[in-house]
């Protein structure tokens, strides 16, 4: 399952070089907030100052730069100047915990951290001393700087780019470490994938420090020319209105995103529809009936893909239309291969259950100082273990049906929480689901989950399990429904199944 082409050779500084010497004037960057927008030129002089200044502070090649930033222009300069300058980019996950921060900036040996406006409390609960401090705002500012000195420190492809930590819900937070390389190479699969190009504008409303906003809205239209519209954040509100003014031609968002799109009552604009050429969802699978459904209404083909923070995000994708689009598969495999293994690493033929695994330019370099975990997750002869369970069609699409350590085993039976999950979703009260287990006497396990529900439902918890009964069976079907303001969510928005037991 493997596309053509090659990835792309070089480092991230060499991409910036090269997109301002080709087309200097074409638009990289607009902002929704309003700030100024940004040429290639702009992103390659703003990213040069970043990486002198940080040389001039005392960072070396190679080593952490921490960053606490949201989306913003200042954080675009900062990323891209962290990129050029050869340093190695370590965005710090600005939902997660202090204690999560502390670990992170320990860890990642980082002696600086570029702050955000609003984001010194963040900085200051982690409680680390001897960190230098720098404001992004000062560090990407336009004040003069001399450019007679090499900006930064020039970094080769197979040097080391991004240092990201994974969320943590299966222990401590571990550190993927990205190359120039397969940091590019996860751009590329995403622009290969969805024929992306210098016309086309992505819309950008997932967090930076999210691997899908990173390499995905970033790093994809770097590779392929073309430019990002830059959001704070996603609002239900103004997503529509943002796609139509800034002339947006796609868009990567979540599973929630898309469903609280669905369930609210704005409306795009015609010409905002006809722009689109797509959505992209990713980071969770798509329940197939909030897919129908969002086509069906607003008439926008939603892409669905899979990637890991592991392999620089995407892995899967369907086609674009008018080939075919399978509902309930992330897709293809687009410039990696993915295979499903038995528990001793085979492959797996067609209809077959097993681990999905990933081999490509974009898996990352490993886990920062676990050479063990590394072991365990990169087989010796390339392949990367997801932790998910799927099979594969004789068409090559694969089906995920679960995670390795989210199955629910009651009475002996694997119970996948995501067919929990899609028979929820068909209900069209229900705007976010979640399944999980709790402790049983008598199974082992019993089925959970949890549901936010329109405002103006009158749905019963019983009526709920029964709908599910007739979807899954009385013995798959929940034993208990807990009704939730909102689910607890990650960075990026996908729902953290991990957390429910303790909030129910």
């Amino acid at each position: 399952m493997t596309a053509g082409g090659g990835p792309p050779t070089g480092s991230v500084r060499h991409w910036i070089e090269r997109r301002a010497c080709e087309t200097p004037d074409a638009v990289s960057h607009l902002f929704s907030d309003g700030s100024p927008e940004l040429s290639y030129s702009d992103l390659r002089t703003g990213a040069a100052r970043v990486a002198r200044r940080l040389k001039a502070a005392g960072a070396v090649g190679g080593e952490s730069v921490a960053t606490f930033l949201g989306n913003g222009r200042a954080a675009v300069l900062v990323l891209f100047g962290i990129f050029l300058g050869g340093f190695r980019a370590t965005p710090i996950n600005l939902a997660a915990s202090a204690e999560a921060h502390r670990f992170a900036l320990r860890h990642s040996g980082a002696r600086f951290a570029v702050i955000g406006a609003g984001e010194h409390t963040s900085l200051d609960e982690a409680g680390l001393d001897g960190l230098a401090v720098i404001d992004a705002e000062s560090l990407a500012g336009s004040r003069t700087m001399p450019e007679s000195t090499e900006p930064g420190f020039l970094p080769a492809a197979g040097d080391p780019a991004l240092l990201m930590y994974t969320s943590g819900t299966t222990g401590r937070p571990k550190g993927v470490l990205h190359s120039h390389r397969s940091l590019l190479a996860g751009g590329w699969t995403t622009a290969m994938a969805h024929r992306l190009g210098p016309q086309d504008r992505a819309l950008c409303v997932l967090p930076h420090f999210h691997i899908n906003g990173l390499c995905v809205t970033l790093m994809a239209p770097l590779v392929s020319g073309g430019s990002v519209i830059v959001c704070p954040r996603f609002s239900v509100r103004r997503f529509w209105e943002d796609c139509l003014e800034h002339e947006a031609t796609w868009f990567s968002v979540v599973p929630t995103i898309i469903s609280r799109l669905l369930h609210h009552d704005a409306e795009p604009h015609a010409d905002a529809v006809r722009r689109l050429r797509f959505g992209r969802s990713a980071s969770s699978a798509l329940p197939p009936d909030v897919h129908q459904a969002f086509e069906a209404r607003f008439g926008v083909a939603i892409i669905e893909t899979m990637g890991l923070t592991e392999t620089a995000a995407q892995i899967l994708a369907n086609p674009l239309p008018p080939a075919v689009r399978k509902i309930g598969s992330p897709g293809i495999a687009f410039g990696n291969e993915v295979a499903i293994l038995d528990s001793c690493g085979r492959i797996l033929g067609p209809g077959q259950a097993g681990e999905i695994a990933v081999r490509g330019p974009n898996v990352m370099k490993g886990y920062l100082d676990d050479e063990d975990v590394t072991r365990q997750t990169i087989m010796p002869d390339g392949w990367l273990r997801t932790g998910d369970l799927g099979h594969v069609d004789g068409d090559g699409y694969v089906y995920v049906t679960g995670r390795l350590k989210e199955l629910i085993i009651k009475g002996g039976e694997n119970i996948a929480p995501r067919e929990i999950d899609d028979a929820l979703y068909a209900h069209p009260d229900v705007v976010e689901a979640a399944a999980f287990a709790q402790p049983c006497s008598d199974y082992g396990q019993r089925v959970e989950a949890a549901v936010r529900l329109k405002k103006a439902s009158t749905v019963t918890l019983e009526q709920l399990i029964e709908h599910c009964r007739s979807r899954v069976g009385a013995f798959r079907a929940p034993d208990r429904i807990h009704v939730l303001e909102a689910l607890p969510k990650g960075p990026s928005g996908k729902i953290q199944r991990n957390r429910l037991p303790d909030m129910v």
